[in-house]
């Protein structure tokens, strides 16, 4: 390998471990999680029609368990947006670099990232293709910049360290009335036995958020009851900052993320199968809720904290 720059050492780091530094997990561990997770869910899921399901990702679980009424006004896709379409054209990017020959220019990679998706099947496809040449140009360019910063900030990823980028997971209970899934950016590494050995990675083109961290144990959760073995690390990194924000998995981090998910699978039911009003919780998200409009309590709220000395003057 190349001699890594000091941003690329840090990465380095953070991502490798000796053996010794691996911990080993009890093989009960999967089935204690999977019990936690229907034990504190069964009463409610017993209430759901035969063919009425759950469906629960982290989007879904970070919303609920923030303002319920923008949870509920966000139960349909939106619709493709320049904003939200910049992170799978970044993922994509990534993922070309990853398995691309030589050293190839960022610019490149999102032309061909770009061009991918573009002839997709996925909805995105026909986005992309009903972009206009300004819309087209200023994705790109958003987007070159962060797969920049993530060449210039990540070492060349060797085939030895098993890199998987977009890797779907899946957890079923309740003969599927409940589905837990999500997708993750990158993985590195694998379990060894019962010695965790994998690093979960969501890279992040804006700021830190405390519902990052919740994400990601979601994430470790998911992959503890699917292959038996907890990954070693779980760790945001931030593009625009070149910096990780990483956690070494425990069992307990575990069974508190089983309570954040039954939680949510609580208020899911309860929201959408009882009809419970939901708990509205104002901030600064208020200004991408889709139910602003009515809200008022969401309108009261965005003018205190766009001018909190109004009341004064």
């Amino acid at each position: 390998m190349d001699e890594l720059s000091p941003v690329q050492q840090d990465v380095l780091e953070q991502l490798g471990a000796s053996i010794a530094d691996r911990p080993e997990f009890p093989a009960e561990l999967r089935y204690e999680l999977r019990g936690e997770l229907e034990r504190n869910t069964e009463d409610h899921i017993k209430r759901l029609g035969a063919d009425e399901s759950i469906f629960a990702n982290k989007h879904a679980l970070s919303a609920v368990h923030g303002c319920e009424g923008k949870f509920m006004a966000e139960q349909e896709f939106p619709g493709w947006s320049v904003p939200l379409a910049k992170g799978s054209v970044v993922h994509k990017a990534i993922e070309l670099s990853i398995n691309w020959r030589g050293t190839p220019h960022p610019a490149d990679l999102v032309d061909e990232a770009l061009a991918a998706l573009e002839h997709s099947e996925q909805g995105i496809g026909e986005f992309v293709q009903t972009l206009s040449e300004v819309d087209r140009a200023q994705l790109r360019s958003d987007v070159v910049g962060h797969v920049t910063a993530f060449t210039e900030c990540w070492p060349p990823l060797k085939k030895e360290w098993r890199p998987v980028t977009e890797s779907k997971v899946r957890l079923e209970l309740f003969d599927g009335q409940v589905v837990l899934q999500g997708k993750i950016d990158l993985t590195l590494g694998r379990a060894q036995s019962g010695r965790a050995g994998k690093v979960l990675i969501d890279l992040k083109s804006g700021k830190l958020h405390p519902h990052h961290l919740d994400d990601l144990r979601y994430y470790a959760l998911i992959e503890t009851i699917r292959i038996g073995v907890p990954p070693r690390r779980i760790a945001s990194y931030y593009l625009d900052q070149g910096r990780f924000h990483p956690e070494d998995v425990t069992e307990d981090i575990l069974f508190v993320a089983a309570d954040r998910a039954a939680s949510g699978i609580r208020k899911m039911v309860e929201l959408q199968n009882d009809g419970r009003t939901p708990e509205l919780r104002t901030g600064p998200q208020c200004r991408w809720c889709r139910a602003l409009d009515t809200c008022q309590k969401g309108q009261i709220s965005l003018r205190e904290f766009d001018d909190p000395l109004e009341d004064l003057v």
